[in-house]
């Protein structure tokens, strides 16, 4: 549950950490940014894509920082805790015992820095696996906590619409073919919901009855606890980096032989509502680096591991929309960029079209229940009472109902994965990249600096210490909002 310290876990080297934040990033929403570009533009995606992965890399340090903190006041309590429970037990100190409690009590006499210099060097290690929900209890108040889980579930519910839709929309795309065509999309082909898929059922029937079969498959998971397997996530890991590098060098062969067919514009700022919010999207990994970081053996360089890391994301995400952006016309590219690959102009070979055009629901089906159980489990710790219980109807089918519902009653009305993608990006997104990472620096310092004094060193302090860079991160998160919701309303009143 987000709101726990956890078990860290079985540790693994830093290298590995840093493949599994790769993974974690590039998932879902590398899917959708291709169309993205080709709508705002080369240029302005490229400018936009970097400054978005920058300030994600700010807002990863102070993650990092928080947790540290967090670890150092953990720590601390239970110091004061064993040297309560060693004074309990004087009267059966042996004369050893009260020589080492008298030198620990002159060393309590001794200024708190001091004491951490000579004998906690290693205070501020990151060895307490420690949630988002567990950090905002020790570091907000009770409104803040309330608003850090509200964004939490308005984020997850967005994640589990996109889930819901993708699917269906996929299968959709795969099956519903014209006539004894076989090969899925066409070139120059649109296709609208009410085309006919099968016999009388139209387009838009089929993606409602995928649904509903998405919906009784994998729904009831909601009602249970799983979790993922190590073998399961290798599996899809490795069938995720198949059809990426699949997708990317076929768009490059098609390129390499004179049939790219996208001209891009430069720049068209009507795109840049969306390309934001999938942007934003696309390096959301904050509300998972407890589980990613702490179980890293070796923490040393673990800043420049992450920067690596980023630059790394950002040259895939580059290659894979520039590919696809000079590779297909801007208006032929599809939500779900592997459903481009399911043409027989661009694939030849059958068993690769069906791969490339069913890969999101592989993935994306293995996701959905975790997530789900995620959301049910954030639900109950919102409204939970310290020692109170719940009533058993209450947490097996009122949770996990209000949990499976909205996002499939969203999936039902829409399908439309770059609006869906880009709202849940810039807006809870933006909550759990910047606002929440910024608060949580920003009163970690305050409260460390009271616990342990002015001259206290975080190891693990971000290189963005500066209260600028807090004010920053804020100042851009609130004009990102403004700007999104000003562009939602001109488009939608046509002003």
């Amino acid at each position: 549950m987000a709101g726990e310290i956890t078990e860290t876990g079985e540790l693994y080297s830093s290298y590995v950490g840093l493949v599994y934040m790769f993974n974690l990033i590039v998932g879902t929403g590398a899917l959708t940014m291709p169309k993205a570009f080709a709508t705002a533009g080369w240029l302005v995606s490229l400018v936009l894509l970097v400054f978005l992965g920058f300030m994600s890399f700010v807002t990863t340090t102070f993650v990092i920082e928080a947790m540290a903190a967090a670890n150092a006041q953990l720590r601390w309590k239970r110091m004061e805790n064993h040297k309560e429970e060693e004074d309990d037990d004087s009267s059966t100190a042996s004369d050893s015992d009260v020589l080492i409690r008298d030198n620990y009590e002159r060393a309590e006499k001794r200024p708190i820095l001091s004491v951490q210099r000579r004998g906690s060097p290693n205070l501020f290690e990151i060895t307490d696996r420690v949630e988002m929900g567990q950090m905002a209890s020790m570091f907000f108040n009770k409104v803040g906590v309330n608003l850090f889980y509200f964004c939490i579930i308005v984020y997850l519910y967005g994640d589990l619409a996109i889930y819901a839709a993708a699917v269906p929309f996929s299968l959709m795309q795969v099956t519903c073919t014209t006539g004894n065509d076989s090969c899925g999309v066409e070139a120059d082909t649109k296709y609208n919901d009410t085309d006919q898929c099968w016999g009388p059922l139209r387009r838009v029937d089929a993606y409602h009855i995928y649904l509903a079969i998405f919906t009784l498959l994998l729904g009831p998971f909601t009602f249970f606890d799983v979790q993922k397997t190590k073998y399961l996530q290798i599996l899809t890991s490795l069938m995720r980096w198949i059809a990426f590098a699949v997708m990317i060098v076929l768009a490059l062969v098609r390129i390499g032989h004179g049939q790219g067919e996208g001209h891009p514009p430069l720049a068209d700022f009507s795109g840049v509502r969306n390309l934001f919010g999938v942007c934003v999207y696309s390096f959301m990994c904050q509300h998972s680096l407890p589980s990613l970081i702490t179980p890293v053996s070796s923490k040393r360089h673990l800043t420049r591991l992450v920067f690596l890391d980023y630059v790394l994301i950002l040259a895939f995400y580059g290659l894979l929309s520039f590919t696809a952006i000079f590779c297909f016309r801007g208006d032929s590219l599809m939500d779900m960029y592997t459903l481009n690959f399911a043409r027989c102009d661009v694939v030849g070979l059958a068993a690769v079209r069906f791969f490339l055009g069913l890969f999101p629901v592989f993935t994306i089906s293995t996701n959905f229940p975790i997530i789900a159980v995620t959301l049910r489990n954030n639900w109950k710790t919102l409204f939970h009472r310290e020692g109170g219980t719940y009533p058993w109807v209450v947490d097996r089918v009122v949770f996990p109902t209000i949990t499976l519902v909205p996002p499939v009653l969203v999936a039902f009305c829409t399908h439309d994965l770059e609006s869906l993608v880009g709202i849940t990006g810039a807006y809870a997104g933006t909550g759990i990249q910047y606002v929440i990472p910024a608060f949580l620096v920003y009163h970690c310092r305050r409260d460390t600096q009271l616990a342990f004094g002015c001259g206290v060193s975080n190891k693990h302090r971000s290189p963005f210490r500066h209260t600028f860079w807090v004010g920053f991160v804020l100042l851009w998160a609130f004009s990102c909002f403004i700007f999104v919701t000003a562009n939602i309303v001109l488009s939608e009143t046509k002003l």
